[in-house]
């Protein structure tokens, strides 16, 4: 039976993924084969030896010690996509909210309570300290292709905006996904001097941590709109403040916020509401759960942070699945260990890990499973009857 560890509340409708007599999932399970988590930390945590897998039921994985992981064999999921309607959908709220002074107005006209019939003649008298331009019209620029941003782009040109992206990083699949009519920036700097709207939507990286500073936002349209449902540190707190404070951004709406940036008011704050509804949770759990299922089962990957993608249908009476380093002859190495006739063999690579699935004429014994796991350059092997 495998063990699979709940470290936050999982929808129901991801764990009926894993019911029946083969799995046992709890938040109290003990050396777990596998875990599902969403927000809470593993860094700290000691990773058993029997661990197989993590899934992070959403997409970013800060929470998750990858490198660590990739040491021990250990695949690391996320689930792209799953919450990108729900991101997206906020994100054009923001959109709206940063330039018609939504939430301020909200706030004023609370204050009149107890004004009576004075009410509806101090609306229209206060009414006009919180007009905004319409969006039609005006520049958004989109710095992140994957899935919420081609859906925000796409979104965004719908509601009649002049919409440019950039990504140097554009895979394939969201390059077919992009509406035509989303202009493709080559540089930062293009999207920095003609946007009058920026929206982050990518991941934080050692190359993209801290990118919007002092010196990318003294390079923005004066009265840019920033907003950021990414990541928080994609952005300098204090560098941003000043920005507003000197009048060169207009409005900064942030699903991360900081002691820095509560109570200014040219701050839009949210408590990282992005994918914080119930369609986007199940949706999550669901992707989370399957991937772990496909991986403990049969050894397929999808979705992989640190193993190559591997979908390959079953076609022997046992199936091998290693885990190895990238290095010259160490698919014949592996190979030379198993006595039985080769079915199938597929191999890819990701960075400097290789991962590969052996379909196998015979069953393999627990010795011959070892031999290979001590294997020089194999960091684990995984057997399938």
């Amino acid at each position: 039976m495998y063990q699979i560890k709940l470290l936050n509340k999982i929808s129901p409708l991801g764990l009926s993924v894993l019911s029946g007599a083969q799995y046992n999932c709890g938040e109290d399970v003990e050396d777990p084969h596998a875990i599902i988590v969403r927000s809470a930390s593993l860094h700290e945590m000691e990773l058993g030896k029997n661990l197989q897998a993590i899934a992070r039921a959403g997409a970013g994985i800060n929470n998750i010690p990858v490198e660590k992981c990739s040491e021990l064999g250990i695949a690391v999921f996320n689930t792209p996509g799953a919450n990108a309607n729900a991101v997206k959908e906020l994100t054009i709220m923001g959109l709206l909210m940063s330039a018609r002074k939504i939430s301020p107005a909200m706030q004023w006209v609370q204050g009149l309570k107890g004004k009576g019939v004075e009410v509806p003649a101090l609306v229209e008298k206060g009414k006009g300290n919180f007009a905004g331009p319409e969006i039609k019209g005006k520049t958004l620029g989109v710095i992140g292709l994957g899935t919420i941003g081609v859906m925000v782009a796409g979104s965004a040109v719908e509601m009649g905006m002049e919409v440019y992206g950039y990504d140097p990083f554009l895979s394939v699949s969201a390059a077919f996904r992009i509406n035509p009519r989303v202009s493709r920036a080559m540089s930062l700097k293009e999207i920095y001097t003609r946007c009058d709207f920026i929206s982050l939507h990518l991941p934080s990286t050692g190359d993209t941590r801290d990118m919007i500073n002092s010196e990318s936002l003294a390079e923005m349209k004066q009265g840019v709109r920033i907003l950021n449902f990414a990541r928080g540190d994609l952005v300098v707190s204090d560098d941003i403040i000043a920005a507003l404070d000197e009048d060169q951004v207009c409005c900064y709406l942030t699903d991360f916020p900081d002691q820095t940036l509560l109570a200014h008011p040219g701050v839009i704050a949210l408590p990282h509401l992005g994918a914080s509804t119930p369609e986007s949770e199940e949706n999550c759990a669901i992707m989370a759960a399957e991937e772990i299922r496909d991986y403990l089962e049969t050894g397929n990957v999808r979705n992989s942070i640190n193993l190559p993608e591997i979908q390959v249908p079953r076609s022997g009476r046992a199936r091998l699945g290693v885990i190895h380093h990238n290095t010259p002859a160490m698919i014949a190495r592996i190979s030379s260990l198993v006595p039985s006739n080769i079915n199938n063999l597929t191999n890819n690579s990701k960075d400097a890990i290789g991962y590969l699935v052996m379909d196998l004429d015979e069953p393999l014994t627990c010795e011959q499973v070892e031999k290979i796991n001590t294997l020089s350059g194999v960091i684990r092997a995984r057997y399938f009857k």
